[in-house]
């Protein structure tokens, strides 16, 4: 790569943080009864010290300053942090750094518990060797010292990136180049005046810069299994969202389904109306509907480093066709292989609840479809596969404990998706 040693400024270059910056910075003026500034003026508080921009920018004193400083951060600690997202394609660019061998560190104004809870939040904290920032009781950041800490004791070649001039003048005063984010906050006459040995009009520009030919780090695969009702649907949902925040393209699908034409089967597998239907038929149009969302969404997602989240893959087959159907596992992996050719997820997210429980739940929602109105020995067998093949893939399948409150089992879900991201086997 072009660089082996790559520092990132925080706001305006990892974070679109406008929402939360200017709407404390407008509480804290409110609060001491300064005029409102327009959106314009509120957008130049981003990236330099908040002293320098209550005193440079507000016209206030510096005993004022102190002041407005205390009162957004009462604002920004509770609420403003989060009004916060990752720009589309950071993390994925980060991933590749850290794939390629680069040290990736971050070096910003911002208060160290501030910005390491938005790495922290952000899922970004994996792929961060070292963060330098201010403390709460600082006045003024000096960028030149910030990157300073920041840079590895040793490295060939190393950049700063960032959106305003204030980045770029960090890593003149330590001889490395400076990379100009112009998405960011910063205009280009700003950067280039700065001394910006090169400005990236987009994230997608930087990565191309930063990465120089170096491969992209490879999609991942997640799928979310357990029995009807055990809350994977609403656990994934609420990863994917979580997952965008953070600045990933993510593939949200299901199975049976996940396209037309195997949307077009799970309609015949779930019907009610297809009662008789032998298991061997089953289980052959499961394979079938994956032979085709397998080809069609789930390769290519991953070919182009998408996140890919699955609502049911091949274990549904085992456990629903193999036990619950009794065909045994040999056989649905034998007729899945050609939908599969070696396809398996990256991490697989097994929510643990009884089925007893599961099906409470599930029925409680809407009418069961055809899968649904089996007996309770189907779904006993069905849950005790799930558990079986958790104990015999203990490095892919990591069990949830289903029951609990949604946000706990989010923490989690959380947790192993992050695991997964950083490459590492958690459970």
């Amino acid at each position: 790569m072009r660089y082996d040693a790559v520092l990132f400024d925080l706001d305006g270059t990892l974070t679109e943080s406008e929402p939360g910056i200017t709407k404390s910075v407008q509480y804290a003026l409110e609060k001491m009864n300064r005029p409102a500034l327009d959106q314009a003026t509120l957008r130049r508080f981003i990236g330099p010290p908040l002293m320098e921009s209550f005193m440079g920018i507000a016209g206030l004193g510096e005993e004022d300053a102190v002041r407005a400083v205390e009162i957004y951060r009462e604002r920004f600690s509770s609420v403003g942090w989060r009004e916060n997202s990752v720009y589309p394609g950071i993390a994925p660019l980060l991933r590749s750094l850290k794939k390629n061998g680069a040290y990736v560190a971050v070096a910003t104004g911002k208060p160290l518990d501030f910005s390491r809870r938005i790495l922290d939040y952000f899922g970004l904290s994996p792929f961060v060797d070292r963060l330098e920032a201010v403390s709460l009781s600082d006045r003024h950041a000096d960028k030149p010292a910030l990157v300073r800490r920041a840079l590895p004791a040793s490295f060939r070649r190393a950049c700063m990136v960032g959106d305003r001039a204030g980045d770029m003048e960090g890593a003149a005063a330590n001889g490395i180049d400076g990379v100009g984010a112009l998405y960011g906050y910063g205009s280009r006459e700003e950067l280039a005046n700065a001394g910006a040995a090169h400005i990236a009009e987009s994230v997608e520009a930087l990565a191309g810069y930063l990465l120089d030919g170096s491969p992209a780090a490879a999609g991942v695969f997640v799928t979310f299994e357990g029995s009807d009702g055990c809350g994977k649907t609403t656990q994934m949902n609420r990863a994917a969202d979580w997952l965008r925040a953070c600045g990933y393209e993510v593939v949200s699908t299901r199975e049976p389904g996940g396209c037309p034409i195997s949307e077009r089967v799970r309609a015949i597998i779930l019907d009610v109306a297809s009662a008789g239907m032998t298991a061997e038929c089953e289980a052959l149009l499961y394979a079938a509907s994956r032979a085709q969302h397998v080809a069609q969404v789930i390769r290519p997602a991953l070919a182009r480093g998408a996140v890919v989240l699955c609502d049911r893959f091949l274990d549904s087959s085992l456990a629903y066709q193999g036990e619950g159907r009794r065909l045994g596992e040999a056989l649905v992996r034998a007729v899945n292989e050609p939908a599969l050719q070696g396809l398996e997820p990256d991490k697989t997210l097994f929510y643990d609840l009884s089925p007893d429980k599961a099906m409470s739940r599930r029925l409680a929602a809407s009418a069961p479809d055809r899968m649904e109105l089996e007996k309770k020995e189907f779904t006993d067998r069905v849950y005790g596969a799930y558990l079986r093949l958790a104990r015999d893939n203990p490095a892919r399948i990591a069990v949830i404990d289903g029951d609990r409150p949604i946000e706990a089992v989010e923490a989690d879900t959380r947790r192993l998706l992050l695991g997964a991201l950083a490459g590492k086997q958690e459970d």
